[in-house]
């Protein structure tokens, strides 16, 4: 009899323990943001590097290399083209400068609004995973994700 109790406790236990190590797995935090004020100075960066028109430029490189391939009509590619819309892009450059402080940011948008020789190197352009999110934008883009109907 207290063998069984002892063991019954001991289920008790493991199973408390094994619902409590699944539940902590499912819990998802959400992307890593920059402070408002970081937003500000990534906003200022972008715009001395001239990433916004970059953005724009690969989508609808990738958006006339889709039409030529797929044949699209001319109302089909103008829709598509319209659909691009640099704010829906706008939270993987965040991201992408999360692991920054204020200071580091700062340093950055001098170096890039300075120095004519480095606005010719663009953190932006070689950063692997903001790279690899911009073809996944255009590529959403070009499947008409955005579209409005």
């Amino acid at each position: 009899m207290k063998n069984s109790k002892k063991y019954s406790f001991l289920a008790v236990l493991f199973c408390l323990f094994i619902s409590s190590k699944s539940v902590s797995q499912t819990n998802y935090t959400g992307v890593a943001m920059p402070s408002q004020q970081n937003k500000i100075i990534i906003d200022k960066i972008v715009e001395a590097v001239h990433y916004k028109n970059y953005v724009i430029d690969f989508c609808v490189s990738k958006i006339k290399e889709a039409s030529a391939k797929e044949k699209w009509n001319e109302q089909k590619a103008i829709q598509i083209t319209e659909s691009i819309n640099y704010k829906n892009f706008k939270d993987a450059v965040y991201n992408s400068f999360v692991v920054f402080d204020e200071v580091e940011l700062e340093t950055l948008l001098k170096a890039y609004e300075s120095d004519t020789a480095y606005q010719t190197i663009n953190v932006m352009t070689n950063n692997k995973v903001l790279i690899n999110n911009l073809k996944i934008f255009a590529s959403d883009i070009v499947k008409g994700k955005y579209v409005i109907q």
